[in-house]
């Protein structure tokens, strides 16, 4: 089952059932890519990409990533608040974000009402070397579970890796500025069971849905921009058609 809808999830999460869903899956705007205020304000391909040949500043300029720190902590605990209801007991939250919103990001998931569980890395191995600094290699994946969580020593029992070291996107290949890569979200989503839900309401180009697809899990997508809604519609359709071509 593909459940799309375009549009704010604000308001789209009112349309989910409650107690639905068996994880939160997003990577939602950073409202980051600076180290002061005004770095915030510029549009997203100036402060994410790149402009040279098939650099991923081609792509459509996202909303939602110009607020302050404190205003982006607000907006996902609200964010996170609402899913939570949508999600089952024990069911998971996982949130993309970088360096300089991990700690507004914590403390919006513990807003929301989630247990705090850790931090999942991402080695990307991309980032530019800068003299005289460490390089930030990583983004991150803050997740926590809507209540307890039992934990089972039995063989076969899914065990997640902390830490994954996958190759970030090359632009020639991307459909969004900030698009993650499918093998990490197959590899995320795999804490669901086949079958499971997995919800992600800043769908962007529909990476999450594929991840989906491609692993026999259910997925809800939500996305506020009518381009980018499009072109995970037609990603997401295109992985359909490759498992069971007569679906679509």
């Amino acid at each position: 089952m593909v459940n799309l809808k375009q549009g704010d999830c604000l308001d789209l999460l009112e349309s989910i059932n409650d107690v639905l869903v068996d994880m939160v899956l997003t990577d939602p705007p950073y409202s980051s890519g600076g180290l002061f205020p005004g770095d915030r304000k510029k549009k997203t391909s100036s402060k994410y990409t790149d402009n040279g040949y098939n650099g991923a500043s081609r792509f459509l300029d996202f909303s939602g990533d110009n607020m302050d720190q404190r205003s982006f902590t607000e907006f996902m605990r609200m964010v996170l608040a609402k899913c939570r209801k949508k999600t089952k007991p024990a069911g998971i939250c996982a949130v993309f974000t970088d360096w300089r919103q991990l700690p507004s990001m914590t403390d919006a998931l513990q807003a929301a009402g989630w247990i705090y569980r850790g931090i999942v890395v991402w080695d990307k191995g991309n980032s530019r070397a800068i003299p005289n600094r460490f390089r930030n290699d990583c983004e991150y994946i803050v997740w926590g579970t809507n209540g307890r969580r039992e934990t089972k020593y039995e063989t076969g029992v899914f065990v997640g890796a902390g830490c994954y070291h996958i190759a970030g996107m090359n632009s020639r290949e991307k459909h969004h500025q900030t698009e993650k890569p499918i093998e990490l979200l197959e590899k995320l989503v795999a804490i669901v069971p086949e079958g499971g839900t997995v919800m992600d309401c800043f769908m962007g180009s529909g990476s999450t849905g594929v991840a989906c697809v491609n692993t026999g899990r259910d997925f809800i997508g939500m996305e506020i921009l009518e381009q980018y809604f499009k072109v995970a519609q037609n990603r997401i359709n295109e992985a359909m058609a490759q498992i069971n071509p007569d679906i679509i």
